[in-house]
């Protein structure tokens, strides 16, 4: 028995191999959700003086966890509202890279607002197919997911920080939504400029936060057009107009934030190594059985380094039939997708398989 599924008790009742699509809400998380709304209930507006500090404090945590500064973290309610307002302060006249079928919410902003886009196909090859295409044509930017949201491909960060150091004025822009919550990540040592993800998959944040990663020099490239007032700018937005502060105006919401902040708490009391360990294990669990049974591409076979998301060849059915065994999982791009998280155990796997 796995320890860790005691803070999922659905694993008590269904196999959940599901998280790359929705993660799960721990018993902490739903704790601290109870008690915020029971606080709120009794205390109204004098609760939700404390707003500022209490933005504060998730915002520490995130920078702690990251290796960022807390004053370059941003807090938003998702992905796509992070990033849309960070491609809104760019010139559409610049030379963007992209990857094919990346997660729609990276390569939608740039396709919809006319950008000068190149892209990158994804195999097992793809640090090499990017390397070409700099080489050909630097791009102004380059946006990616760090892990793909359908093959499970993970690019090589070390490969993208010494990409960036050949070519610094490149600005790399990450999706991290699948990839935040799975090993730690030093983003002050990452060849990233900015990196933002929703935090509800890996997480287990719950749905309505998000945040995003800046480094120190971005405010100086970059131009929201967000107006930025918001009554509790507190410590990290001290004025009016803050780069930060444009990507938080108005009320925020403690109650998402805070769920964000319960969910790093959980993470700190697991600690990020043993998560990223068994999220690794379980990964080359499922590789090698899946690779003796065919179900998965010869090309993920030989990448080096993969996440716990795998795409298996097999009729789409086969979701509606393992969901009636009790196992959770997904069709996307007409294969059968699951995904291990660290409260999944050998014997889920061994479940799955004896159903496939």
């Amino acid at each position: 028995m796995n320890k860790f599924k005691t803070y999922f008790p659905l694993t008590d009742t269904y196999t959940y191999l599901n998280t790359a699509a929705s993660g799960l809400l721990s018993k902490p998380v739903l704790e601290f959700r109870r008690q915020h709304d029971l606080d709120f209930f009794h205390l109204g507006g004098l609760f939700k003086e404390r707003q500022g500090e209490y933005l504060a404090a998730v915002r520490e945590k995130v920078g702690h966890l990251f290796s960022c500064a807390p004053n370059r973290v941003a807090l938003v309610p998702n992905f796509s509202y992070g990033f849309n307002n960070l491609l809104e302060g760019i010139p559409t006249s610049k030379r963007v890279l992209l990857l094919e079928e990346d997660y729609p919410s990276v390569n939608w902003p740039f396709v919809s607002n006319d950008f000068s886009i190149n892209y990158v196909s994804i195999d097992e090859h793809l640090e090499d197919r990017i390397a070409d295409a700099f080489a050909k044509a630097q791009p102004d930017i380059f946006a990616f997911s760090v892990i793909q949201y359908i093959s499970g491909i993970k690019i090589d960060l070390s490969f993208i920080k010494a990409l960036k150091t050949k070519y610094p004025e490149t600005l790399f822009f990450a999706d991290g939504t699948q990839y935040f919550g799975t090993e730690l990540f030093d983003f002050d040592d990452s060849g990233i400029d900015v990196i933002g993800g929703s935090t509800y998959k890996w997480m287990n944040a719950g749905y309505g936060n998000a945040f995003f990663l800046f480094k120190s020099d971005i405010a100086h490239k970059v131009a929201p057009k967000t107006t930025s007032f918001s009554a509790f700018q507190a410590e990290y937005k001290p004025q009016e107009g803050d780069f930060i502060g444009r990507f938080e105006p108005g009320h925020q919401d403690t109650l998402n934030y805070g769920s964000l902040g319960a969910a790093i708490d959980l993470i700190n009391t697991i600690g990020m190594p043993v998560i990223s360990n068994q999220i690794n294990a379980m990964s080359l669990l499922a590789k090698e059985a899946f690779g003796e049974r065919k179900l998965i591409d010869k090309g993920i076979l030989n990448r080096k380094q993969h996440a716990s998301i795998y795409s298996l060849e097999s009729d789409a059915s086969l979701v509606d039939r393992l969901r009636q065994e009790g196992i959770i999982c997904v069709e996307r791009g007409g294969r059968v997708r699951v995904s291990f998280h660290y409260f999944n155990t050998p014997e889920d796997l061994e479940r799955l398989l004896s159903h496939i």
